[in-house]
């Protein structure tokens, strides 16, 4: 499988998981954070399944994970959720595209 489905299919998995964790969460504007996450986990799976570091996949996950999931833990001041979230699901594509 090329790496480019991997990464459509991981990104599918990963954004509408992450989207769903926001279920029970009450906010003004459900809809528009849930499209919002969905749309950049989706991102960060198709990256981290395309991007070719010198390093094993899952530390590969982890560093990409970290590092695209921090701007929205600073907008959002939430950075135990979702730096937690980005590193374990980056971990995970990460050992899956390896």
């Amino acid at each position: 499988m090329s790496h480019v489905v991997l990464g459509l299919i991981c990104g599918i998995i990963y954004g509408g998981l992450d989207a769903a964790l926001m279920i029970p969460m009450k906010m003004a504007d459900k809809n528009r954070a849930m499209l919002g996450a969905l749309i950049h986990r989706f991102g960060e799976a198709f990256v981290i399944c395309n991007a070719a570091l010198p390093m094993a996949g899952w530390a590969k996950g982890i560093t990409l994970g970290l590092l695209m999931s921090l701007p929205p833990a600073i907008i959002t001041k939430s950075y135990g959720p979702i730096l937690a979230i980005g590193a374990v699901g980056g971990a995970v594509i990460g050992y899956i595209s390896g």
